[in-house]
């Protein structure tokens, strides 16, 4: 069950330097403790860009963004991204990967026993204890993600960030990050916004989805899913939601907006 509203952006919007038009419309947001929320668009409309603007990374052009109703003008140290690519450091071992988020410039100085602590508790979380002193050449692909993973949650974060962070892996591992993004919302209360092409990973994980559409992006569609986590068996109900977000998502897409205006 999700709880208060942790991390609002109002009416955002963002353009680059150099161009007069937006790449996201004025947008509306709100994310819930304990919340997963999925965010899927067609390639190219803008969802990094937003991720990057709800992580303090990138300033909107207008608008604003809070966390625990602060403005948010930067990076936070309660607010982690996770890539596509894990990103380790191949001289570091995976505990010393998991403990260089704890590094950064923003992040509170902690005591060698609590640092420790942190590391510890992040490892275990994702099940890679008996790997700690490996390096990155010796890791699989999904465990080097866990390692990513764990990376971000030693900063004890109330809001995880993702984008695409298990698109790279083979189908049977992704659905063990799956599982595994379950169990740390789950079991850390830890808030979280997928970026995802997977319409199915998006059903599988998300309390709720939205859809981002036309140039530029803005929020065209969006479905809540009352459904018991996990959901690999709700098949009748997922199935239907999984065709109206596909014929959402070719509504969406350039080439049919191109057609509709042609026809127009």
């Amino acid at each position: 069950m999700s709880g208060q509203a942790i991390l609002e952006a109002k009416a955002v919007a963002l353009r680059y330097a150099g161009d007069q038009r937006n790449v996201l419309d004025p947008f509306d947001f709100t994310l819930r403790s304990g919340e997963t929320v999925g965010i899927l668009g067609p390639s190219g409309i803008g969802k990094s860009s937003l991720l990057r603007v709800l992580a303090g990374l990138q300033p909107p052009s207008s608008g604003a963004v809070s966390i625990h109703s602060q403005p948010l003008r930067g990076p936070h140290p309660r607010v982690t991204i996770a890539f596509q690519d894990p990103s380790l450091l191949p001289w570091l071992t995976l505990e010393r990967n998991v403990a260089f988020g704890l590094d950064f410039k923003h992040q509170p100085r902690l005591s060698r026993a609590e640092r420790q602590r942190r590391l510890d508790a992040a490892i275990a979380e994702v099940g890679l204890s008996e790997a700690r002193h490996q390096y990155p050449d010796q890791l699989s692909g999904g465990m080097a993600q866990r390692a990513a993973l764990a990376r971000c949650l030693a900063r004890e974060p109330d809001i995880l960030l993702l984008d695409e962070p298990f698109g790279a892996l083979d189908e049977v591992t992704r659905s063990q990050m799956q599982r595994l993004l379950l169990k740390i919302v789950h079991d850390l209360g830890t808030a979280a916004v997928l970026i995802t092409h997977d319409i199915d990973e998006a059903l599988l994980v998300s309390d709720r989805i939205l859809l981002l559409g036309g140039s530029p992006a803005r929020r065209i569609g969006g479905w809540t899913i009352d459904l018991a986590k996990p959901r690999d068996d709700e098949v009748s109900e997922l199935g239907r939601l999984r065709v109206e977000i596909v014929n959402a998502l070719r509504r969406a897409s350039p080439a049919h907006q191109k057609d509709e205006a042609h026809a127009a």
